[in-house]
């Protein structure tokens, strides 16, 4: 019973390892590529973790094979644009200039009915609003209103907005970053003046960020 438990704790640990080898993109959409991969390799592990008289090696190289051939692949889709097209395919454009492609949609294989349910999780009700659309690689739809048809920027109106930048988590859940500390210009004195004047400590902290134009942002753990 106990080798079954380290078996299964290796196998997972690699199968964390690869996916994390393979990019962030691997958790989020995938392309079809990915996609394969993710179900053989998900397969590949069940084995050996369900067959205690399989050597743990047999599960562990066919893992190891398939992502050294991800890997391999990847850096070839980045390099070669006729491989990228092989793999991922190319973004297709379902409406142009607010006309609906039958052709494209058809070779896609999507009615008008998923269309329409594309352009509902994007907000869009009225389908003569929409100037483009175009089927990512990914699966995802881009959709692009006509301008009139957009909400307007500040620009737009002639307003003049502050700056902004991204904040800097310092403190997390009562864990100081010394890193992050530095990374944003602050010393310990500053920390220290920071928690006085909200009259907290670092263990109370929950969060303390700051960002670019020094907007501080102090929430402090419950009953603290």
């Amino acid at each position: 019973m106990l080798l079954a438990y380290v078996r299964t704790i290796l196998l997972y640990l690699v199968l964390i390892l690869s996916v994390r080898l393979m990019g962030k993109r691997q958790v989020g959409q995938l392309e079809t590529s990915e996609f394969v991969v993710a179900m053989v390799m998900a397969d590949l592990a069940a084995v050996p973790m369900q067959d205690g008289a399989l050597p743990l090696i047999s599960g562990v190289v066919p893992l190891l094979t398939i992502l050294g051939l991800e890997l391999v692949f990847s850096f070839l889709v980045l390099k070669s644009v006729a491989f990228r097209k092989l793999m991922c395919g190319k973004p297709v454009i379902l409406i142009d200039n607010g006309r609906v492609l039958p052709d494209n949609l058809r070779a896609s294989r999507i009615t008008m009915d998923e269309l329409s349910c594309y352009l509902r999780q994007k907000d869009i009700l009225d389908l003569k609003t929409v100037q483009f659309a175009i089927l990512e690689t990914n699966g995802s739809l881009s959709v692009f209103p006509y301008p009139q048809e957009q909400p307007p920027t500040a620009r737009d109106a002639g307003v003049k907005v502050p700056p902004q930048s991204l904040p800097i988590t310092i403190i997390n859940d009562g864990r100081l970053s010394r890193e992050d500390l530095r990374r944003a210009g602050k010393d310990t004195t500053w920390l220290r003046h920071t928690l006085g004047k909200h009259k907290a400590r670092q263990e109370t902290t929950l969060l303390l960020s700051v960002d670019g134009e020094d907007n501080v942002t102090w929430i402090g753990k419950s009953g603290s």
